[in-house]
């Protein structure tokens, strides 16, 4: 495959987009109910969470990521040797061992078991973001010309960091707290070359604030503890750097898309909390542009929780699976991530991509 471009720039569309989600579903009561130690706070209310989904049975990074991949597949009507490019942005390298594997890459695994043998496949780091940088990455390709499809995919198997949150949380104010917000969840998006003037990407913007980068913290355990990975958060300081970071990022992105505000109908954020979602990406929004934003803003976590780097299309996934989104309709993405990442991508959803859904929901 050459990479070189063969073609004028154009615009990319999302030709499907697949998931797969554990069956085990764990209550927020009952993970309240595993605590080590007494806790007085209502974890659901506090979140918003009713339930999170969770590995199980030989299930992990790999099992999800490959299961999403071939949603996609089979959502989008494509073949695997039409890819062009794999990209795999996983957090989590976890197996159902609890070992991680980072060399050979997940890529690799994911484009050897679908059978994508002619696509430049490698894996991409950036957190919460991880997804949506592998789209901006997959959807420069094709604008300049140098491929015509690729896929994007993660699978997180992050569940146990909140099972070790569980040990440890004494308070609500426990940097840990955050953590028993996780849910497992594999997902993937299928972007191609946008023929004769349909529909696409309008636009992608990034932007990294290294300097808020302790504030959520993942790492090993200690050598004492099975479970083995924990993470903490200052959620506070990161709720009010989210606000700040993102707008610019929204603004950039519908200066490029030459989208107005009013004229987007869906926006999708990062589902951490009920708070962050209704309080915090109100906040963001109205701070972008006087006439205001008039589009949806869509809660998914009351089923599935945080899900890392698929949050954004596990709810797209399921938007689309509902029939809530409409052909021509402009859908926001509205990214977050410890790093510090902030970043927006606008597009517009095609009819193709609607009625594939209709015929499978």
């Amino acid at each position: 495959m050459s990479l070189h471009p063969t073609a004028p720039p154009t615009r990319a569309r999302i030709a499907g987009v697949g998931v797969d989600l554990p069956e085990r579903r764990v209550s927020s009561a009952d993970l309240v109910a595993s605590c080590r130690h007494p806790v007085s706070f209502d974890l659901e209310r506090l979140t918003g969470i009713r339930e999170r989904r969770v590995c199980s049975g030989g299930e992990d990074s790999f099992s999800m990521a490959l299961g999403a991949a071939r949603d996609c597949l089979a959502r989008s009507g494509r073949h695997a040797g039409e890819l062009d490019m794999l990209v795999c942005c996983s957090i989590a390298k976890a197996r159902a061992d609890m070992a991680y594997v980072f060399e050979p890459p997940m890529s690799v695994a994911i484009q050897r078991a679908i059978g994508a043998e002619h696509a430049l496949s490698f894996d991409v780091a950036n957190a919460c973001a991880g997804m949506v940088t592998g789209l901006a990455i997959v959807d420069d390709f094709i604008r300049r010309g140098a491929i015509r499809r690729g896929m994007v995919v993660s699978g997180e198997f992050i569940s146990h960091i909140g099972r070790t949150a569980a040990r440890n949380v004494r308070t609500v104010s426990s940097p840990q707290v955050p953590s028993m917000t996780l849910g497992d969840a594999g997902a993937a998006v299928l972007l191609e070359r946008a023929e004769n003037g349909a529909p696409g990407i309008r636009a992608c913007e990034l932007q990294t604030l290294p300097e808020w980068s302790e504030l959520c913290i993942a790492k090993p355990t200690g050598p004492d503890d099975e479970l083995g990975w924990v993470m903490t958060t200052d959620a506070l300081r990161l709720h009010r750097v989210a606000i700040d970071a993102s707008a610019p990022a929204i603004a950039r992105a519908l200066a490029r898309s030459g989208i107005a505000p009013d004229e987007v109908d869906w926006v999708i954020p990062h589902q951490t909390t009920h708070h962050a979602i209704r309080v915090g990406t109100d906040r963001i929004l109205r701070t972008v542009e006087s006439r205001g934003f008039r589009g949806e803003i869509v809660n998914n976590l009351d089923g599935c929780g945080n899900t890392a780097s698929t949050t954004h299309f596990v709810a797209l996934h399921r938007c689309l699976a509902e029939g809530r989104i409409a052909p021509g309709q402009h859908v926001l993405l509205l990214c977050f991530a410890s790093g510090v990442v902030a970043g927006a991508v606008i597009f517009a959803v095609d009819d193709e991509l609607v009625e594939r859904y209709a015929r499978h929901p």
